[in-house]
């Protein structure tokens, strides 16, 4: 398979791209990170893009292993030893995102509707286990996106871990400042100066999202819990004036949905981030979330993107 080369005949900052088109949807997966680059349904823009010749900005549709946001000063304790990751937010003196984000995942499988990407999260300081990440992208018939994160445990010993993912979502040419975000959660975490965080509370004011609120009324770096679902399926959306939406859904293996409302996303004057995460930032500390893999386990993380067009 050759590898995707810009128009200026250099190969994409992000590696190997692999193009899904199916059921009137395109969907754009780069190797570095597994991310998400861009994805379209019925013409329409549903996720937040950026050029070929960039990293993804503010990690835009990046896949999460073994930890999904923040460690606390990358330092967590394992049986009694202190454990020091990389710190890869130095602003605030964290551990950000996992260990995969500046790798390039190899390719299990690629057809014009799927693929399979796997890349390995070896032995390292901070983090002594042998595991492998596999994300699966998919269209269905519909043209909706289907996601499937698995984690493999390679090791001879139960290894912590949380899963996540970073998409930012849009809806066509609908400017942002005229959106609106609903999301099904009842509690949300609290948190210090460095985003670490604190404590939990029923939703309420702006952190209430249960109820759609304008998009600019509600700039927030924030993770929810207490997840409302739908026979096991949990939905969270954002919607147009028109009428139409687009929605983040995922299975009761996600317990958090991470917001990110920011006026500082490349390009835009507003970009929401919707992030399914089977724990919060900081859980190799607080224990919240967290889920220990035992030797040769596997777990998987469901999640996807649905729209009303």
């Amino acid at each position: 398979m050759v590898i995707h080369e810009s128009a200026a005949g250099h190969a994409a900052a992000t590696g190997q791209q692999f193009t899904l088109e199916h059921g009137g949807a395109t969907a754009t997966v780069t190797a570095l990170a597994a991310g998400l680059r861009s994805y379209t349904r019925g013409g329409a823009a549903l996720v937040e893009s950026y050029p070929e010749d960039q990293i993804a900005p503010g990690a835009s549709g990046i896949t999460l292993a073994p930890f999904a946001n923040r460690v606390d000063g990358g330092l967590w304790q394992l049986d009694g030893a202190p454990q020091q990751l990389d710190i890869t937010e130095v602003p605030l003196n964290n551990a950000i995102h996992g260990l995969l984000r500046n790798t390039a995942y190899h390719v299990l499988g690629h057809d014009g509707q799927h693929v399979l990407l796997e890349a390995a999260i070896h032995p390292q300081h901070g983090y002594p286990f042998l595991l492998r990440h596999q994300v699966r992208y998919e269209l269905d018939g519909d043209g909706h996106l289907r996601v499937a994160q698995t984690l493999h445990n390679d090791s001879a010993a139960a290894a912590p871990f949380v899963l996540g993912a970073h998409p930012y979502f849009t809806l066509g040419g609908t400017a942002p400042e005229e959106l609106h975000i609903q999301l099904n959660a009842d509690t949300f975490l609290k948190a210090d100066e460095r985003m670490i965080p604190t404590g939990s509370s029923p939703v309420a004011g702006r952190f209430d999202l249960r109820t759609a609120r304008p998009v600019p009324e509600s700039l927030m770096d924030t993770a929810f819990t207490g997840l409302v679902t739908d026979d096991g399926v949990g939905w969270h959306t954002l919607s147009a004036p028109d009428g139409r939406s687009v929605s983040l859904w995922h299975d009761g293996s996600v317990e958090y949905v991470h917001v990110y409302i920011t006026d500082k996303f490349p390009g835009r004057t507003l970009a929401v981030a919707m992030e399914p995460m089977t724990g919060p930032a900081n859980a190799f500390n607080s224990g919240e979330g967290l889920r220990w893999l035992a030797p040769g386990e596997s777990f998987t993380m469901n999640w996807g993107i649905e729209s009303s067009l």
